[in-house]
C-alpha cells in the first residue's frame, strides 16, 4: 500500500518537472521583440513609411550602442 502512494506521488513530481522543462524549451525557442524586430516587422506590414523606417531605425541604433558603452 505504501509503494503504491511513493509511486504515484513520484510520478506527479516526474510529470510536473517534466512539463516545467518542456515549457522552459519552448519559451526559448519563442522569437525576441526587440525594438528593432518590431520596427521592422511595422515596415513590412506598412503600418509606418520608409522614412520613419529609417529614422526609428537610426535612433534605435544609437542607443544600442550608447548603452553598450556605459
Amino acid at each position: 500500500m505504501m509503494f503504491s502512494w511513493i509511486f504515484i506521488l513520484a510520478i506527479c513530481i516526474w510529470a510536473i518537472w517534466y512539463f516545467e522543462k518542456k515549457q522552459n524549451i519552448i519559451s526559448n525557442q519563442l522569437p525576441k521583440n526587440t525594438p528593432i524586430e518590431i520596427l521592422k516587422r511595422r515596415f513590412a506590414k506598412g503600418e509606418i513609411t520608409e522614412e520613419e523606417y529609417e529614422e526609428r531605425r537610426a535612433v534605435l541604433e544609437e542607443d544600442e550602442y550608447l548603452n553598450m558603452y556605459p
